[in-house]
């Protein structure tokens, strides 16, 4: 009697449609660290349960050069890099500033041409929170930039930690996509 329920029961579950899980549909993510004067882009490729570092780059602006090109630029920059890798979604971090009003100002309009870049590629954003990033990274929301970076460097295998901080971050919140993807896929 057990036999035959246990046979029934699995042939059941064979016509049941699957969900696939995170690793038998790998993604590849772009991470963003946004600013006006620097913008970190880091792209990542899910490879089981591992994650494949692809490229990265620092986008630089001047200051002597007016905001309307500053910001036409950064848009074409991200608009490339997301046309080269063709991610799945594109990690973003949260903003938070308390103190200094004009730098989150000048800020915030680059975050706003590069989500209209996502939008004109078809990307879909995710944000997180710098502690989130932490969290997922070095198991510490209180984790100093310089072991975010570490991590970065030892997850993706890399010869060196990355000379910018601006693209170890936006590596980490790649990093931190994938890795939010697949705790939803356990979920």
């Amino acid at each position: 009697m057990f036999l035959q329920r246990h046979h029934r029961k699995a042939f059941m579950l064979s016509l049941m449609p699957r969900t696939p899980t995170a690793s038998e549909n790998p993604i590849t993510v772009v991470g963003l660290d946004p600013g006006l004067a620097n913008l970190g882009l880091g792209a990542v490729r899910e490879a089981g349960k591992d994650a494949v570092y692809l490229d990265s780059e620092l986008v630089r602006t001047s200051s002597k050069q007016a905001q309307d090109i500053r910001l036409e630029h950064l848009y074409h920059a991200v608009g490339d890099f997301l046309d080269t890798h063709q991610p799945h979604a594109l990690a973003i971090e949260d903003q938070y500033f308390h103190q200094r009003g004009d730098i989150a100002f000048k800020v915030g309009q680059a975050v706003g041409v590069c989500l209209l870049a996502a939008k004109h590629h078809g990307v879909a954003v995710v944000s997180y929170g710098p502690m989130q990033v932490k969290q997922a990274l070095v198991g510490s929301g209180k984790a100093s930039k310089a072991q975010v970076a570490y991590m970065v460097r030892a997850m993706l295998e890399l010869k060196k930690t990355p000379n910018s901080s601006h693209v170890a971050d936006a590596l980490a919140l790649a990093l931190t996509h994938l890795s939010s993807r697949r705790i939803g896929a356990l979920g």
